[in-house]
Formats: structure tokens, C-alpha cells, sequence
């Protein structure tokens, strides 16, 4: 589920299609996607039997550890783009705003978290032209959560 207000327009991103943009704005450390309506969770093994242009792939995102949640029917939150620097953080299926966004604002996180580990995605980062590979679980755990850490230290 989508908290903030938002609108799905081109992305300003090249070739990235669509983008989710915030249409008020959102403080940083606020939860900005939150999970409801997860039907399925697979295990890696199980979705690596289908194609990976498939439904099934294309609509998952590691969920924790080897497990993937599916959701077929793409909802709005598929219109998060991926960034090396992104303005999202994702965290156990949770996107968190990383700095104030101001309204009219790209959401975009790192799809490093929500891929499986090593798997390479077939296109690159439009900023640096970089591969997009997967992080190991207890390393996206591990940044992740160093990440909420510090969103949520209180300021001095």
C-alpha cells in the first residue's frame, strides 16, 4: 500500500518507462510503501522454474532470504525505479524515504535489495551504466538496516 498521495507518469529516468512520484511531500524516515495483500511467498528454487520474462518473476521481489513475494496483478508499487542512489529504502518489504522528498519527487530504491542474490538484472543503471546484481541476503539485511538505523537516530 502506498501511504502518500502519488501519481504514476513518465519516469525521468532513460528508459525506465513509468515512475511513481509523491504528490505532497514526504519527511525523511517516513514509511512511503508499506506490504498489505501478500498472497504468496515462494521459495527462489520454485520461481527459478519459470522463464524470467514470466508473470511470476517479473512480479516478485525477494521478500527474506531465499523467499520471494509474488503479486501478479501490479499493483502501483511496480513503478518504483531502481537508483545506485536512491530516494528510498527498501527494508524487509518496506520502502522508507531516505532524505524530505519534496511533492512531485521520482521514488527510487535500490533494486540491488529486492532481487535474488547474484541474479543480474538484463538492463543497467541509467546514471552510471553499472550491472544491477543482487546482494546477498545477510549483506541487504545487514545495509538495510544499517540505513533504518540512521534514518531514525534521533538529531541533535
Amino acid at each position: 500500500m502506498i501511504l502518500p498521495p502519488y501519481k504514476i507518469l513518465p519516469s525521468q529516468i532513460a528508459d525506465a518507462g513509468k515512475g511513481l512520484f509523491v504528490a505532497a511531500a514526504v519527511a525523511r524516515g517516513s514509511v512511503i510503501i508499506a506490504p498489505d495483500n501478500i498472497h504468496t511467498v515462494w521459495p527462489e528454487q520454485k520461481l527459478r522454474g519459470y522463464a524470467a520474462d514470466s508473470i511470476e518473476v517479473e512480479s516478485s521481489v525477494r521478500w527474506f532470504e531465499n523467499y520471494f513475494s509474488l503479486t501478479p496483478e501490479w499493483s502501483d508499487e511496480c513503478y518504483v525505479n531502481h537508483s545506485f542512489t536512491p530516494n528510498g529504502l527498501w527494508h524487509l518489504g518496506f520502502i522508507f524515504a531516505q532524505e524530505d522528498l519534496a511533492a512531485g519527487t521520482e521514488l527510487t530504491i535500490d533494486y540491488r535489495c529486492v532481487i535474488g542474490s547474484g541474479e543480474r538484472l538484463p538492463f543497467t543503471d541509467a546514471a552510471s551504466g553499472r550491472e544491477i546484481v543482487g546482494l546477498p541476503w545477510r549483506d541487504n539485511l545487514r545495509l538495510s538496516a544499517q540505513q533504518l538505523l540512521e534514518l531514525l537516530a534521533p538529531t541533535t
